[in-house]
């Protein structure tokens, strides 16, 4: 058929049939094992002059991300609940068991027992890339398993120095009310993220700027909540800038060699102080070990057992010193 007949008569041409553009193969991958979550809890009513309680239910979505049978989740979907049900795409309704939660990364780990889970396709070596196309699935509004697309504008801190949304990952596939703990997943249906939340500013509509919990922290979150039930993080009492000189002059562009991180603050009575960090200090190396950037840095530390022994190389107006510090838990 020519080019005329395909247009009198609505025919699309097969070849460019063949090349549509379609993310059908990754849903197929990774929609099965993402959950509904829907949650119950019991509460005194503040606004009755006779105490009574109200029943409030909550609406999200969770990922499996074991055959064992856990689910990542938000914290905001499941904390204080006194009852959380998982609906699977199957059909299958299960009741889940609180394993633990961090309120800093806002994940929950759940339990839920049953054979033939489907678990989400997972790389743990994979790097997401800023511009890479994503794939944002949950139940938003309760209106069943829904599919959103955009493109990740910022990768987000991996590590446990993570300070909540400000350090998310950040993207433009839209997050509405009840795909809260949904995944987050590339063009070939595997996990980058965890849904979080949307952005928002008093008074103001703002739209296209979604967070997620990048999938190498949100997994080593779970495996902590697993193992001990919750996470710690250690910390120094310190904060700094990245320099390219013993001058301390600042990083200011991607092309330039860290030096070190400039000790710009230090928390009174915090590990470092007590060990004689200075602000003007320059840090270098922790343990014998360099890194790459301040969010590294920090990530070093956190990721310490709490009351370690750290030694700290720094570089005072020009000379090199070795001073050692004993991590401190940081809590909320």
């Amino acid at each position: 058929m020519n080019q005329l007949s395909s247009l009198l008569f609505g025919r699309a041409d097969s070849a460019e049939e063949q090349h549509a553009v379609t993310y059908a193969k990754a849903v197929r991958r990774a929609a099965p094992a993402v959950v509904n979550v829907y949650t119950r809890s019991t509460l005194v009513d503040p606004r009755s002059l006779r105490p009574r309680t109200i029943e409030r239910q909550e609406l999200g979505s969770g990922v499996i991300m074991s055959a064992q049978g856990y689910i990542l989740t938000n914290y905001h979907v499941v904390n204080g609940a006194d009852y959380i049900e998982v609906a699977l795409q199957d059909g299958r309704t299960l009741e889940a068991v609180l394993i633990g939660q961090d309120e800093l990364t806002d994940l929950a780990v759940l339990y839920v027992q049953a054979e033939n889970l489907p678990v989400i396709p997972q790389q743990p070596e994979l790097e997401s890339q800023v511009g890479d196309v994503v794939l944002a699935i949950g139940n938003p509004l309760n209106l069943g398993q829904t599919i959103t697309q955009g493109i990740i504008s910022a990768n987000g801190n991996t590590g446990l120095s993570s300070r909540g949304y400000i350090d998310f990952m950040r993207m433009d596939a839209a997050i509405n009310r009840g795909n809260s703990g949904g995944a987050l997943v590339n063009s070939n249906g595997t996990l980058v993220g965890i849904n979080a939340a949307a952005f928002q500013l008093e008074n103001q509509d703002i739209q296209g700027i979604f967070f997620a919990i990048p999938y190498q922290l949100a997994l080593n979150v779970m495996n902590k909540l697993i193992k001990h039930g919750r996470v710690t993080r250690s910390h120094l009492g310190v904060s700094g800038d990245a320099v390219v000189n013993a001058a301390g002059d600042r990083l200011i562009s991607s092309g330039q060699q860290l030096y070190g991180l400039s000790i710009t603050g230090i928390n009174t009575h915090g590990p470092a102080a007590e060990a004689g960090l200075q602000v003007g200090d320059i840090l270098l190396e922790i343990d014998g070990q360099h890194f790459n950037s301040v969010p590294q840095a920090l990530n070093m530390i956190a990721e310490t057992a709490p009351n370690t022994n750290l030694a700290l190389t720094i570089n005072r107006n020009g000379q090199q010193l070795t001073v050692n510090a004993i991590t401190r838990e940081l809590r909320r």
